[in-house]
C-alpha cells in the first residue's frame, strides 16, 4: 500500500487539489444562491444582463 502511494503521490496530490477546487466552487455556488444572488453575477432583469445567457433560468419569477 505505501509503494503505491509513493509511486503515485504527484498524480494523488493533483487529485486532491483539483477536488479540492471543485468542492470550494460548489460550495460557493450554494452559498450564493443562499444569499440571493444569481449565476450571472447580477441582481435582476433590469437590463444589467442583456445577452447573458442565464438570465431566463437564474432570475426568480418576482425579479
Amino acid at each position: 500500500m505505501f509503494e503505491f502511494i509513493s509511486q503515485n503521490l504527484a498524480t494523488i496530490i493533483i487529485f486532491a487539489v483539483v477536488l479540492a477546487v471543485i468542492v470550494l466552487d460548489i460550495l460557493y455556488l450554494i452559498r450564493s444562491k443562499k444569499h440571493g444572488k444569481n449565476i450571472c453575477g447580477c441582481s435582476g432583469c433590469n437590463g444589467c444582463c442583456q445577452g447573458c445567457d442565464h438570465c431566463s433560468t437564474s432570475h426568480s419569477e418576482k425579479d
